[in-house]
């Protein structure tokens, strides 16, 4: 398994915080609504099975995991907000730390 992806030409890694917006179908009306985390996982060989799990830490500190498959219609963008220097192939560690924790290991400070 590969930790990158591209899309848009963004090459996005295990580890870079990321926001996406994901179309919400309610009654005869649609909204979007934004999710902003750090990418733990990306699995998939093939660009049609690619899916990627994303980490968010509400502010009551409560940790959210969202599992999108890359070829969802309901992705309308993915935006990277935050490159990191993580090179591993998975970021199941941040599960158990505080979101400032996770801020130290994961973006190193130079």
């Amino acid at each position: 398994m590969a930790n990158s992806f591209k899309y848009n030409d963004l090459n996005i890694m295990v580890g870079d915080t990321i926001s996406f917006d994901y179309k919400i179908k309610e009654g005869d009306k649609e909204r979007k609504q934004a999710f902003r985390g750090i990418l733990v996982k990306i699995t998939g060989n093939e660009k049609d099975n690619k899916t990627i799990t994303v980490r968010k830490i509400t502010k009551s500190s409560i940790g959210v995991e969202r599992v999108i498959p890359l070829t969802s219609p309901f992705i309308s963008n993915i935006k990277l907000v935050k490159k990191s220097d993580y090179t591993k192939a998975k970021a199941y560690f941040i599960r158990e730390l505080s979101e400032q924790e996770v801020r130290k290991k994961i973006y190193r400070q130079k």
